[in-house]
């Protein structure tokens, strides 16, 4: 006497285990029935058979769906998330906005920029590492050490498969802390560069005296205070129009770069074939030290030039420009669509039996009793991708796991192939002409990556050049929390509601409802991706030619001050450097001798 097995269950979410926070992951898979007598298992069991019925993966027992569901409605865990990220943005606080405020003001002003653009730079060291942590973490299974590896039937090109991510929050929490210590040890105050500390209180030190000199008493600002002076400060502040455009400047450009990093790896996956283990290794590896060297130059440039305020307003126009400019052909590095039967593609030869929004049944599979709401797919000879075995029509199969082959597969063979050979294997099809455009995507993005990074701190430095010294710590905070709420936040909203209405095909889950999208339209996808980014840089664009216009009025006088300056140095540099030539050649010693002598 037979009897059936299911292969796996399909389910989005399982009843948590005793003594854990989270639910294991059980990915989208389809049951298929196996016979005693045989090793084979047959995908497509017709509905008339009697005695072999199959047990698909919806009928899953009660307790366990209704377990699912309610741990899912009554699950708080996100406030953990919640709560984490507002203790690292107090931290982040004091470190970035207010500690660059304070690299400006304790340096030289020639010095500045170039201290400030290594600070910057160096701290792309940080999600350089994490790229790489999270592309390592990407290629482990979310139950590592739960589950048993061997059982997964997907690999990381699977758009099923989900990465251990929780393990980089634990790795980079212990680093935050771990970095957090040396900020104890840091002095109460420091000398501002080119200035020597007072020598009488270093000697007192050096010998030991009891005599003890105690650092400048710092003024107490009471918190009605603060708030008194909150709204007339930063009427103020945006009262600059210099600043005011800078500030929405910041805010698109947010948008524009939050946008596209949150859906990167999306975007290669599905334009390009990548792994998202091997996308997010690509841009940590690649994209972020380009950046980094970007931002180190850009720096450099200042401080070697001795840029004014104008000309890090043209240089950081120009720049962004020309970027722009190359982010537009990003467009010309297309894919096609990946040929899914039934839904981008009909079934060669086959008769269509639904209608053309839910094409996926036709006569080849009519009798194989598929699932609509199922999803894992197989790839067939005839290089078409079904949604699974079923609905290719497989009536038999060999190996097991991620090496299973099934055979006899009635959709695949088609009317011009012959019958009983055409086979198919689990998994995606792979597009060819997709994965050889990626190396020139990739190559496009570097350029960009690195000439907007090359402004960037030209960019960073005219907020500081604009605003006067007692604003300037203000005006940090202002633009870091209006790039933040108005940028970080709506821009992965809207990119997403956008980038979900070019989904082709929606998984399920257990509780009903729709889970992740398991197929795009890719050009659809393009277009909205790159749209959305192209649109907002635009009107950065459109932005950055303003603040060039309203700087050169600003500040053409000082900027004429300043050169007229920079000429007076030069004249005195020279002739300094010919009277010092003069003095040390030896007829001017011995005139100088010989004028003693006839004192």
């Amino acid at each position: 006497m037979s009897h059936h097995v299911i292969r796996s269950i399909f389910v989005s979410d399982a009843s948590v285990p005793n003594g854990t926070l989270f639910s294991s992951y059980n990915y989208e898979r389809i049951a298929v029935a196996v016979d005693n007598s045989s090793t084979s298992v047959s995908a497509c069991s017709p509905a008339s058979s009697v005695g072999h019925p199959v047990l698909y993966a919806t009928e899953t027992p009660s307790t366990m769906k209704n377990s699912g569901c309610e741990k899912m409605s009554n699950s708080y865990l996100w406030l953990f998330v919640l709560m984490g990220n507002l203790l690292r943005g107090i931290g982040e606080a004091p470190v970035m906005p207010l500690g660059v405020s304070y690299i400006d003001d304790f340096s030289k002003e020639e010095n500045s920029a170039f201290y400030i653009g290594l600070v910057r730079s160096s701290g792309m060291f940080g999600p350089t590492l994490g790229f790489l942590l999270g592309s390592f973490c990407a290629s482990l299974w979310v139950d590592i050490g739960v589950v048993d590896i061997d059982a997964i039937n997907i690999n990381p090109k699977d758009t099923r498969w989900v990465g251990a991510w929780w393990l980089g929050l634990l790795i980079c929490g212990a680093v935050n802390f771990i970095a957090s210590l040396p900020f104890f040890f840091l002095p109460y105050s420091l000398t501002k560069e080119g200035e020597d500390e007072n020598p009488k209180i270093s000697h007192l030190a050096v010998r030991g005296d009891h005599c003890k000199t105690d650092p400048p008493a710092q003024p107490q600002l009471k918190f009605s205070e603060a708030v008194k002076d909150f709204l007339p400060t930063l009427k103020k502040l945006f009262g600059n129009p210099v600043f005011l455009v800078y500030v929405f400047l910041t805010i698109l450009q947010y948008n524009s770069l939050v946008g596209l990093i949150t859906y990167e790896t999306k975007f290669m996956e599905q334009q390009f074939n990548v792994s998202v283990a091997k996308a997010i290794f690509l841009v940590g590896v690649i994209l972020l030290p380009i950046t980094i060297l970007g931002m180190f130059l850009g720096g450099y440039l200042i401080k070697k030039f001795k840029l004014h305020i104008t000309g890090l307003a043209k240089f950081a126009c120009i720049s962004f420009i020309v970027a722009y400019l190359l982010n537009l052909l990003y467009f010309l590095c297309n894919c096609e669509v990946l040929q899914l039967a039934g839904l981008t593609v009909p079934y060669s030869g086959f008769k269509q039996l639904s209608s053309p929004k839910n094409s996926f049944m036709a006569s080849c599979n009519a009798d194989c009793s598929c699932k609509v709401d199922q999803w894992d797919p197989v790839c067939g000879d005839n290089g078409i991708t079904y949604m699974t075995a079923c609905f290719a029509g497989c009536k038999s199969s060999s190996g097991m796991g991620k090496n299973m082959v099934f055979h006899n597969c009635s959709c695949v063979e088609g009317q011009e192939h012959g019958h009983g050979n055409a086979s198919a294997v689990l998994g995606q099809c792979q597009r060819e002409s997709c994965t050889k455009a990626f190396p020139y995507f990739l190559a496009l993005q570097t350029a960009c990556a690195f000439i907007l990074a090359l402004g960037g701190t030209p960019t960073y430095m005219i907020m500081f050049r604009s605003v006067s010294p007692d604003l300037k710590s203000f005006a940090v905070g202002i633009e870091t929390l209006g790039g933040r709420i108005l940028g970080g936040l709506p821009a992965p909203i809207y990119f997403g509601a956008l980038i979900d209405e070019t989904c082709l095909k929606w998984g399920t889950k257990s509780c009903g409802g729709s889970g992740s999208c398991r197929i795009y339209d890719t050009k659809a996808f393009r277009n909205v991706y790159l749209g959305l980014i192209a649109g907002l840089r635009a009107g950065c664009c459109v932005l950055y030619m303003v603040l060039c216009v309203l700087i050169t009025r600003r500040f053409k006088t000082d900027d004429k001050e300043m050169t007229d300056i920079k000429n007076a140095e030069e004249t005195i540099n020279k002739e300094s450097a010919t009277v010092n030539k003069k003095e040390t050649l030896p007829g001017a010693k011995i005139s100088e001798e010989s004028e003693e002598t006839r004192m």
